[in-house]
């Protein structure tokens, strides 16, 4: 049974889906808010919200898993751990906040801004 395994495949195969999950998640980390399209910015905050969760113990482990989700970004690990990590120390999820923006007028596609809290 399929029973709460569902996700957004975006019409591309996994590996492809993996990067285009973690790409996005450097550009929020980095930038702090993004302009993409909805199904991403939902898909990218199930994503990005856990991290945040894990880096606010910083111990070797959770540096080690957090490159290792970012695909051997080391600089956003550091990111995660010394900028946005203290920030949400008291506050227990919900660091990313989406906001629908517009629809696209070429195909419709519904516009969305994610960013941390």
């Amino acid at each position: 049974m399929r029973h709460h395994n569902t996700n957004r495949k975006f019409g591309r195969k996994r590996d492809q889906r993996k990067a285009l999950v973690t790409s996005l998640a450097e550009a929020l980390i980095l930038k702090e808010r993004i302009l993409t399209t909805e199904a991403r910015a939902k898909e990218l905050r199930g994503f990005v919200e856990p991290l945040v969760t894990a880096a606010k113990k910083p111990t070797l482990a959770t540096r080690r898993l957090l490159v290792a989700r970012l695909g051997n970004r080391e600089k956003l690990a550091r990111k995660l751990i010394d900028t946005l990590a203290p920030r949400y120390e008291s506050r227990r999820g919900g660091y990313t906040r989406v906001t629908k923006v517009f629809k696209k007028s070429s195909d419709a596609r519904a516009k969305a801004l994610i960013e941390f809290v």
